[in-house]
């Protein structure tokens, strides 16, 4: 007799990708604040690009990490709202506010520009995720098959 329980097969299988899905979100949140950071360092040359890269980033990643605690981006790691949106403002807020608070520069051109990039970037590719989920032949199937009010298989 098997102990392989088939009812629970498919639940590791969505466990992983959701892990997955996590870890690439998270990864594609540092690399939107990374790519802030090296325009900052090509703006103004200074020192060596890992001090500089990493004395730039350390605010902004600390306010990313806050923004996917405080709306558990865990969860819903692709989705534009809340998640998206949350993050973002985190992400800024909390690196402004602590470049301010330990001396480094908050030009307003550099507040502006960090906004409308991370805007862009943290908010836009989930954007891009959730238009390729919504056009995608399977999901555009389902929502035809809810529409006609057929049981989802």
């Amino acid at each position: 007799m098997s102990t392989h329980d088939d009812s629970t097969e498919a639940l590791p299988g969505e466990r992983g990708r959701h892990v997955r899905t996590v870890v690439l979100a998270a990864v594609a949140d540092v690399a939107c604040v990374v790519a802030l950071t090296l325009g900052g360092y090509r703006a103004h040359d200074e020192g060596s690009a890992f001090s500089v890269t990493l004395r730039i980033a350390w605010p902004f990643l600390t306010g990313l990490v806050l923004g996917w605690l405080l709306v558990r981006a865990w969860r819903r790691p692709t989705a534009a709202w809340p998640t998206g949106v949350i993050v973002w403002g985190c992400t800024w807020a909390g690196g402004i506010g602590l470049r301010a608070a330990t001396g480094q520069g908050i030009d307003p051109a550099f507040q502006l520009v960090s906004f409308g990039f991370l805007a862009f970037t943290v908010v836009g590719w989930r954007g891009v995720v959730s238009l390729i989920e919504v056009l995608s032949p399977r999901e555009r199937r389902r929502r035809a098959a809810a529409l006609r009010g057929t049981p989802r298989r």
